[in-house]
């Protein structure tokens, strides 16, 4: 990507924009992203900057996601049937491997996230960055027997390069540039490759909001909610994505003592089953709210999510079913 003022695509508004349709006239395509971090304790995590190493308790928080929160996570997911895309650090592949087993039990699909969350893109020589793209797809690949297609950066930080070395490299999507829309876009790099940005909300994340945000898990429930009402009535011109970003070392103290119905993501959760009954899609899969089914705290909305149908929100190549490929290329950006 050249330096410039804008980004590698041209402005495109909303209301000029063709309109986007996902599978089966749905309007809402949700998209649960965990971030699964390794943070070494010989380093300080990236966007801190200087201080004492070893810090114990800076560290010792982090360290509780991988060893309490990420399962705990699991476990609302597993009760609501959604299905997730990771966010992962290849080093969880090495020291925490555990974790990869249980998230390949549930059919998580993974998508590069740097080495870990010591060292940002843009932290390192410029000389290195396509190697740690390429060595964090590769130790994924190795240990899950699938290549990830798709990244986010560690604190959603690029270089003028990295667009081109994660092309060249083989993903299909990156979600660093998702908090400017509510649908993917192409993004033309040099030689004329491509690459989807998806959207990915930088707000409705749960490090946002209880670290910089200060929100009570009540009000980052109550967030959550309100999104998704306000992009379902949004997508009925045209078809809108919700995302919601969980980093597991958040974990600490909102689980309301492990019961699972009180975890901040729980209550979204049992709003969404409730509302909406999901369409099961091929492989690969995404949660589909269709319009009939918005049905909020009716008995048949009830009804609906007492049959118990899944919900798979893997969305990393969701740009692949059907025509969905050819409904982003055709808009006008």
């Amino acid at each position: 990507m050249k330096p410039g003022p804008y980004g590698p695509f041209p402005y495109s508004p909303i209301i000029s924009r063709p309109r986007l349709e996902w599978p089966g006239s749905a309007r809402v395509a949700l998209w649960v992203v965990p971030n699964v971090e390794f943070f070494s304790l010989e380093t300080r995590p990236g966007g801190l900057g200087p201080g004492k190493i070893p810090d114990i308790p800076i560290w010792a928080m982090r360290d509780y996601g991988n060893r309490i929160g990420v399962f705990r996570l699991m476990e609302v997911l597993d009760r609501y049937g959604i299905r997730a895309t990771v966010a992962l650090n290849s080093d969880i592949c090495v020291h925490h491997p555990e974790i990869m087993k249980e998230g390949e039990k549930r059919g998580w699909e993974w998508m590069g996230h740097n080495q870990s969350n010591s060292y940002r893109l843009n932290e390192v020589p410029a000389e290195d960055e396509p190697k740690i793209i390429r060595d964090t797809l590769d130790t994924i690949a190795r240990t899950s027997g699938k290549r990830p297609v798709g990244w986010l950066g560690s604190g959603l930080q690029e270089t003028w390069n990295t667009l081109d070395h994660l092309a060249e490299a083989g993903c299909e999507y990156v979600a660093d540039w998702g908090p400017n829309d509510d649908q993917p876009y192409i993004m033309t790099l040099s030689n004329s490759k491509t690459i989807i940005s998806l959207p990915y909300s930088y707000n409705i994340n749960d490090k946002q909001a209880f670290e910089s945000a200060n929100m009570t898990p009540c009000d980052f429930q109550d967030m959550i909610c309100r999104q998704f009402d306000t992009l379902y009535r949004e997508g009925a011109a045209s078809g809108r994505r919700a995302a919601s970003g969980r980093a597991v070392a958040i974990e600490q103290g909102q689980g309301g003592g492990g019961a699972v119905r009180r975890h901040p993501f729980g209550r979204p959760a049992e709003y969404l089953r409730s509302v909406s009954q999901a369409n099961r899609i091929s492989e690969p899969a995404a949660a589909i709210v269709r319009p009939a089914q918005h049905r909020r705290g009716t008995a048949e909305g009830r009804r609906r999510a007492r049959r118990g149908r899944r919900l798979h929100c893997s969305l990393s190549r969701h740009i692949r079913i059907g025509d969905i490929r050819l409904d982003v290329h055709s808009a006008d950006r």
